[in-house]
Parts: structure tokens; C-alpha cells; sequence
């Protein structure tokens, strides 16, 4: 069975799409899977192994240069590709009118996407052939196992979802005592009090571990760099890949994360993980799977460096 999967970003959305993948490849064994994403998180599709070809789509880059015709050869190149292959399902799991217009409704196939009830944007759902209703109240990977259960017709499994791609990657040493701290994300009110990754640095330190810090612009490098300082064990990492992100938290002994897209790679990764909410619901959308840990406050600055200590010796050592 050939279908697509329609999942452009964010980087979150598409890992809670992995364990629908797992479960259909389970359920099919000849699947070949297509995936329409956008070119900044293409990588992530070609991790799992039921991916076939990724069709990377640049709606944010194109929308910046409309009229340049660099950016109408990229689109008839993209429409192309896309419709080269007649597909059994075509499966909209973003339910968004972008999502829908751009790509699900220009391929050729049978199309299902989430009901006018449960899409995120209603109007996608009137480009679809069936809908399904998938509550909205539980987590994102278990809305996205639904929907491919019921498009493609097999009993959704009642285990965990499996992400099937920490295999991708080398596993830690025995020897490994670092730690990998995800200290940047795009919304200013889920970033957490610079001082504080500080002193949980040092703490950490003091215990015998060492501590990772990517970073992937200027401002993350400085925020890196105030963190290390005067730490010895700290250790500021070159800007890296998304793979080679990966590669980075797969080896961590555990991970301290933010609400961003890296935290729920570390969660897919099956690295430990505890990751610090503020005005975001870990219920509906916190990282999910193995070894996940949360530590939520109403605002980011009211969590402290020694509650989120505390919560590592009790979970993580």
C-alpha cells in the first residue's frame, strides 16, 4: 500500500506522527510512506523506516520572496514530485486550510483528514473525502494514531506508541555522565530564567556530571555561554544539524529540556527527560514515552533550580 502523509511542521508535530507510522507498518507490511514537510525539519521523515521519499515543502521561505521566480520554479518542481504518484491514502494529519490547499487536496488519491468537529482549522475538512471525528482531548500522538487507524482500517494497537527511529542513532556509553540542556525555544514565556540554568548547572557539576549546551543562533550561543561560564564541566557545543542534534541527545545520559520541538525529539529518542512547563498543557501536548518527566508552574520563573534538582535525583539517578 503506497499512501502520503501530509505533515509539514513544526518539529513537535512531526515526531508525534512517528508512532502512527510504526503502528501502520506493524498493521501493513508492504507500506511505502510519502511525507509532504517542510524543508527546515525534512530530516526527521527519513529517520523512520517506513518513509519511502519526503517531498519538502518551503511555505515559509516562499511566502518571504512571492513574486521571485527562484520561488515559482521551487513551486512547479514541488507540484511535480507531489503529483508523480498515484497515491491508496492520502492522510492530512496537520487539518489545517495551508496544509490542505498547498498539498493534500493537488495529489492524487483518496484524502482523510480529522472532521470539521476536531480540525484544527474546520475549512480543511471540506477538502478531505472522509473525516473522522478523533477527540481532541488527549495527547497529539494519540489523536495522530487514530486518525491513521481509521484511514487505513486496522484496530489501533493499545500499547504505547513506538517513535522506531533511537535505532537510527548510536545508544550512550555506560561511561556517559553528561547531560544535555535544551535551553531555547521561540516563545519568550516558555523560556526559563537564565540564573537558574546556571545554578542547576552547578549543582549537576558538583555531583559529577557534565553539561551540554547547543545552541542554534546568536542569542541561544550567548544564553549557552553565560550558562558555562565558570563552570568547567560545561561545555558550550558547536552549532550542529538536526541529525546531529540527535545524535547528541541519543548519547546523553539524560536531558533538561524546555516546551520546544528538541524536548519531544529527546522523548522519541527514548533518552530521560524532564521538561519545565509554564503557560503550556503537558497533558495535551507534553513529551510523550518512555522516561518523561515533567515540572509544571503557572509561569516559567516560578520554577526553581532546586525543585527541578531534586526531581533528577529522584527520577533520573
Amino acid at each position: 500500500m503506497k499512501i502520503l502523509l501530509v505533515k509539514t511542521s513544526s518539529m513537535g508535530d512531526l515526531i508525534h506522527s512517528l508512532p502512527a507510522l510504526t503502528d501502520a507498518q506493524n498493521a501493513i507490511p508492504d507500506l511505502q510512506v510519502d511525507w509532504v514537510a517542510e524543508e527546515n525539519f525534512a530530516e526527521i521523515p527519513r529517520w523512520h523506516s517506513a518513509v519511502n521519499q519526503v517531498i519538502p515543502i518551503a511555505v515559509r521561505r516562499w511566502r518571504k520572496q512571492l513574486f521571485s521566480a527562484k520561488t515559482w520554479r521551487e513551486w512547479q518542481n514541488y507540484r511535480e514530485i507531489l503529483q508523480q504518484n498515484q497515491y491508496d491514502v492520502i492522510i492530512d494529519a496537520q487539518g489545517l486550510i495551508k496544509s490542505a490547499l498547498l498539498a493534500t487536496r493537488l495529489a492524487k488519491g483518496k484524502k482523510y483528514g480529522y472532521d470539521k468537529h476536531c480540525a484544527r482549522e474546520p475549512l480543511a475538512a471540506y477538502f478531505y473525502d472522509q473525516t473522522f471525528f478523533i477527540d481532541y482531548q488527549q495527547h497529539a500522538v494519540e489523536r495522530i494514531r487514530r486518525l491513521f487507524a481509521q484511514s487505513l482500517g486496522y484496530p489501533l494497537p493499545q500499547t504505547q506508541g513506538d517513535y522506531h527511529i533511537a535505532e537510527h542513532f548510536a545508544a550512550p556509553s555506560s561511561a556517559s555522565r553528561h547531560i544535555l540542556f535544551i535551553h531555547a525555544t521561540t516563545r519568550a514565556d516558555k523560556h526559563w530564567l537564565d540564573d537558574q540554568w546556571k545554578i542547576l548547572a552547578q549543582k549537576l557539576s558538583a555531583r559529577g556530571y557534565s553539561v551540554r549546551l547547543p545552541w542554534a543562533n546568536a542569542q541561544e550561543k550567548q544564553r549557552a555561554e553565560y550558562i558555562a561560564q565558570g563552570i568547567e564541566s560545561a561545555v558550550v557545543l558547536p552549532r550542529l544539524s538536526l541529525t546531529e542534534l540527535a545524535q547528541e541527545i541519543a548519547q546523553a545520559q539524560a536531558v533538561v529540556s524546555v516546551d520546544t520541538g528538541l524536548a519531544h525529539l529527546t522523548a522519541a529518542l527514548d533518552r530521560p527527560n524532564i521538561t519545565l512547563y509554564g503557560p503550556t498543557d503537558p497533558q495535551l501536548i507534553g513529551t510523550y514515552g518512555k522516561h518523561q518527566y515533567y515540572v509544571k508552574k503557572d509561569e516559567m520563573r516560578l520554577i526553581r533550580a532546586d525543585e527541578v534538582f531534586a526531581q533528577f535525583c529522584e527520577t533520573v539517578e
